[in-house]
């Protein structure tokens, strides 16, 4: 029942920045906690930075803190993460999911929307 568009990824140099956008539709954007998942070739899907609609809590994975920001926009239906000193590392798909409710914010289980996902290329 939510619909969800990501956009914003690219090719980027070590350091550099990227803000990547998920537009949502198709339902009350603010009942739903949105997170933010990547999955690079070879591995599995992983957590990166998570908001939940209740106080707007915000969650990060330990490898992105102090570099990724998440931050919702809920009039706009819109959630972002806004990625700084970006890494060779953080290459990869970066997928917008939403949760209507959750066992674990963490856990991509939880999820019950997914966009398509954009590329994140970072070269060294």
């Amino acid at each position: 029942q939510v619909q969800l568009v990501e956009s914003g990824g690219g090719l980027v140099q070590a350091g550099d920045s990227l803000r990547l956008s998920c537009a949502a539709s198709g339902s009350t954007f603010s009942n739903y906690a949105m997170g933010w998942f990547r999955q690079a070739p070879g591995k599995e899907r992983e957590f990166v930075a998570a908001i939940s609609w209740i106080g707007g809590k915000i969650y990060y994975a330990d490898s992105v803190k102090g570099r990724f920001t998440i931050s919702r926009d809920n009039a706009k239906n819109t959630v972002y993460l806004q990625m700084n000193s970006l890494k060779p590392e953080d290459t990869a798909v970066y997928y917008c999911a939403a949760a209507g409710a959750y066992f674990s914010i963490y856990d991509a289980r939880s999820y019950e929307f997914w966009g398509q996902g954009t590329q994140v290329t970072v070269s060294s």
